[in-house]
């Protein structure tokens, strides 16, 4: 576990340090390039977009990063639509008919990669990708690890880049929360399962799912370490 890494981006102060810190994860992870892309719906036809990457600059001058070629891009595709990680190479552009797209890539260093999305509450996405030019790893394990670890990194680095490149009025204000709701935040902040929080707080397991849940839902956060991550932010807990 990349831990430094996670603490880090959480503490970015600008867009340049933001670059920095997940560059340093991706170099860390073992890939020579990373994007974030950071997505605000206002409504069906107006979106805003943030990106953030080290991609060479030869390729970003040549073009190959189109529009067109995004929409052709499987991985861009599969980001959309949905938030299951997807590990990526040749066969998966040859497979959708788009392995002219892949080629112009593969060019730049763009060969093989680790892509995911959040979709979260209020119309706000968050892509984080991985790219390299060597192939990745055949052992299973190993390979695991790499997008848990891509996983987790990006639960910290979507709510920075929600709270650096968001403009303030989209900002949620801080809500009310229980006190038997910020405990049981505070206990998973510990690493503790729910079972372990209800232990803790004499209460049933069931309750403690029921209160870790819903803090999530009142923090608009798609899961317990987003959700503890937004509560430290707007200082609920410490």
């Amino acid at each position: 576990m990349l831990s430094h890494s996670y603490l880090s981006i959480m503490e970015a102060k600008s867009a340049e340090d933001f670059r920095n810190q997940i560059v340093h994860f991706a170099n860390e992870l073992g890939f020579q390039y990373v994007s974030a892309l950071t997505v605000v719906d206002h409504s069906l036809t107006r979106s805003d977009f943030v990106s953030v990457d080290n991609m060479p600059t030869d390729y970003r001058e040549a073009g190959a990063s189109t529009l067109e070629n995004q929409r052709r891009d499987p991985v861009m595709q599969h980001c959309k639509r949905g938030a299951v990680p997807i590990v990526w190479d040749q066969e998966t552009y040859l497979r959708q008919g788009a392995i002219d797209v892949w080629e112009e890539q593969a060019a730049f260093g763009y060969r093989t990669g680790i892509a995911l999305a959040l979709h979260l509450p209020e119309g706000r996405h968050f892509m984080l990708g991985v790219d390299r030019d060597q192939t990745l790893p055949k052992q299973p394990s190993e390979l695991t690890r790499m997008v848990a670890d891509l996983q987790l990194f990006a639960v910290h680095a979507q709510d920075t880049a929600l709270r650096l490149f968001l403009p303030a009025e989209r900002l949620v204000e801080a809500p009310s929360l229980t006190p038997r709701e910020l405990d049981a935040l505070r206990w998973t902040m510990e690493g503790k399962t729910a079972w372990e929080v209800g232990s803790i707080l004499g209460i049933t397991e069931r309750t403690a799912v029921l209160h870790i849940q819903n803090a999530m839902r009142k923090l608009g956060s798609v899961n317990k370490h987003q959700a503890v991550l937004k509560a430290l932010r707007l200082g609920l807990i410490h």
